[in-house]
């Protein structure tokens, strides 16, 4: 009977490896094995072809004396700087507004969450129509004559105005499962303690919200730093107010495809890479302070 289920027990273990052996292979041949070659043609020379020279720190001491990389890092803190709070403070709005006794709750949550539907491309053709300067909508409300896509000062903020309308929706609905599982009974203990809707707000829903609050933060902030996409679309490469808004990924691509230094877009991912985890050990380190798991 041991044998028995010592081989069964196997068995199970087997299937098991099977089981799991497709997302083992995919993070293998998909992530780490591209990070690999990634973190090697960092300290090289592309010579074309596919061909590399080993060249040490060569393309990293060049990527720290360049002052448009600077630049790039400066405009990527800064997007997430515009966008992460911001965007954090909306959803957790909309989300207790979703989660308050309104009538069609679900056509709302619908409604938010449809940008996160749509393809990228086609929300941002239409907000580089809202944002045109000719003859786009909000000039043409306002009466203004704004260069919301042109104009090095504030081509940033509107760009961040896309990236916090785009997630939104998703964000609040993950904050929307975070506050439906609050225990009513709370609310109600402390309502009879005389505690109103702002003291119940601080001493019960943003306790009790905060873990599903980091998560969505951690996954905003990390977005935010890989931007690209978004600024691609929103301003082309002639447009003059593209150094105030490069961010890292999008030097990359300059990098890479235009000026085939891979080498030095391979040291710039490294570094957006570094970037990426100093970020992930503050919020680590910081939600010790201010996230609740204690139910």
């Amino acid at each position: 009977m041991k044998n028995h289920l010592s081989a069964a027990a196997r068995r199970e273990q087997n299937w098991a490896y099977i089981m799991v052996a497709p997302t083992i292979i995919g993070l293998v041949v998909l992530n780490l094995w591209p990070f690999v070659q990634t973190l090697y043609t960092s300290f090289c020379e592309h010579l074309g072809f596919g061909n590399y020279k080993f060249i040490g720190l060569g393309n990293y001491i060049e990527m720290f004396q360049n002052p448009e990389f600077w630049r790039a890092t400066w405009n990527t803190i800064y997007f997430c700087i515009l966008t992460v709070p911001v965007g954090l403070f909306l959803s957790l709005l909309v989300a207790m507004l979703l989660n308050a006794k309104i009538k069609g709750k679900g056509a709302f949550r619908t409604i938010f969450f449809l940008p996160m539907v749509c393809a990228p491309a086609a929300v941002t053709m239409v907000w580089r129509w809202i944002f045109n300067g000719e003859y786009g909508i909000l000039n043409q409300v306002f009466g203004a004559h704004v260069g919301w896509i042109t104009d090095p000062k504030i081509v940033m903020v509107s760009c961040a105005i896309v990236a916090i309308w785009s997630n939104i929706g998703y964000d609040a609905v993950l904050l929307l499962a975070g506050l439906q599982n609050i225990p009513k009974t709370l609310y109600e203990a402390n309502s009879i303690d005389g505690a109103g809707k702002v003291k119940q707000f601080f001493t019960i829903t943003l306790p009790m919200v905060s873990p599903t609050l980091f998560v969505v933060m951690i996954m905003r902030l990390m977005s935010a730093v890989k931007v690209y996409d978004l600024i691609y679309m929103m301003v082309e490469e002639t447009n003059p107010a593209v150094t105030s808004v490069q961010s890292l990924m999008y030097l990359f691509y300059r990098e890479s495809f235009i000026a085939g230094s891979r080498g030095t877009g391979s040291a710039i991912v490294i570094w957006t890479v570094l970037l990426i985890g100093m970020i992930t050990v503050i919020q680590f380190y910081g939600q010790k302070k201010w996230v609740n798991y204690d139910v």
